[in-house]
């Protein structure tokens, strides 16, 4: 891990995580795994639409999730952070509910999961993240929360990451930028779409430090994620995290990764399983013998079960909502449209 000289974080440094920990933290990745790979089985079967993996972005996503303070910090995610969610203890019968196209922005709440509603749009959660991150400066020092915001290696490229991490750094805004670097924007590589190769070098520019972290790691991914968030609590601005992972399987489920990468080129790419790497450390460190992990596969299907079960049991929302949470205040063409449904849908 490379770690900028200015980062620093007082006396909120991360400590050294305890057995107990370690095993919670595999127990989170294992159940992330095996609903992942079920989440794709179900829109294969029609139970959902759509979905975007993150097979083999487990470590990336559970270790930073697990680091957050969920009493004062807010997460900003995209549509792929689903470990992060599950990290954080979210409801993943509500989270998946988006997937269902039952609801748009999650069955949960957000204000009690700090876990904001999932951003389809590229790049839109940066945005989202530093205004609150900045409303955190504004009401004294009693604020000590954090924001943390989600985005791949292709959405750097969006104008709104630029503008974005530039106002962080100058109204010094307690914002995490959490960058999963999988090797691809879609079908295009990084090296194509990304100049120098690194997203945090970028973040110099902007006089922000920043931290590019082996995001198969998952403990180095918490300890990372960890100083960023005492950084920022302590007043210092912004921090930009890279964390170098590799997407294993498709962008997303309408999206064929035999177009434009072949299998071998795959497994040369990803390196090494996050999931099998943290097993065989916690073996030889004797955190965990084969029994906790025949338990944590035990429990990971019981649950991806049991949200299976939750997900085909819900029911449609009412219509009358796609209008009611447009506006604060309606606008007279949104109530019009509001009617005109109304009178419509009555004579269905």
């Amino acid at each position: 891990m490379t770690t900028h000289p200015e980062l620093s974080g007082g006396d909120d440094a991360p400590a050294p995580l305890t057995h107990e920990q370690l095993r919670e933290l595999y127990a989170l990745m294992s159940a992330v795994r095996r609903l992942d790979t079920a989440a794709v089985a179900w829109q294969r079967q029609g139970i959902i639409p759509g979905y975007a993996p993150e097979l083999g972005q487990e470590a990336a996503q559970v270790g930073s999730g697990y680091a957050v303070d969920r009493t004062r910090d807010f997460v900003f995610p995209t549509y792929r952070e689903m470990g992060v969610a599950k990290a954080m203890g979210l409801d993943m019968v509500g989270y998946m509910s988006t997937h269902k196209a039952t609801w748009h922005g999650g069955m949960y709440n957000p204000l009690e999961s700090r876990f904001a509603p999932i951003q389809a749009v590229v790049a839109g959660s940066v945005l989202h993240a530093v205004g609150w991150a900045h409303g955190q400066t504004l009401g004294g020092p009693t604020d000590s929360g954090v924001a943390v915001t989600y985005f791949g290696d292709g959405a750097s490229s969006q104008g709104d990451v630029h503008e974005a991490m530039n106002f962080a750094a100058v109204m010094k805004a307690p914002v995490v930028f959490f960058v999963q670097n999988n090797g691809w924007a879609i079908s295009v590589p990084t090296e194509r779409q990304v100049a120098g190769g690194s997203v945090a070098a970028r973040a110099a520019g902007y006089g922000i430090p920043s931290l590019q972290v082996d995001g198969n790691d998952v403990v180095a991914v918490y300890q990372a994620t960890r100083s960023a968030l005492a950084h920022c609590r302590s007043g210092n601005g912004p921090v930009v995290i890279e964390a170098m992972t590799y997407r294993r399987g498709p962008h997303s489920t309408a999206d064929d990764p035999g177009r434009y990468r072949t299998l071998e080129e795959e497994r040369l790419a990803a390196g090494e399983d996050p999931l099998e790497r943290f097993k065989q450390r916690l073996l030889a460190d004797g955190v965990a013998d084969e029994a906790f992990f025949v338990e944590a596969q035990r429990a990971a299907d019981e649950e991806a079960e049991a949200i299976r079960t939750g997900i085909e049991e819900l029911g449609p929302r009412p219509g009358a909502e796609m209008f009611s949470m447009v506006f604060q205040e309606p606008t007279p063409d949104l109530q019009s449209q509001a009617t005109a449904w109304r009178e419509e849908s009555e004579h269905v």
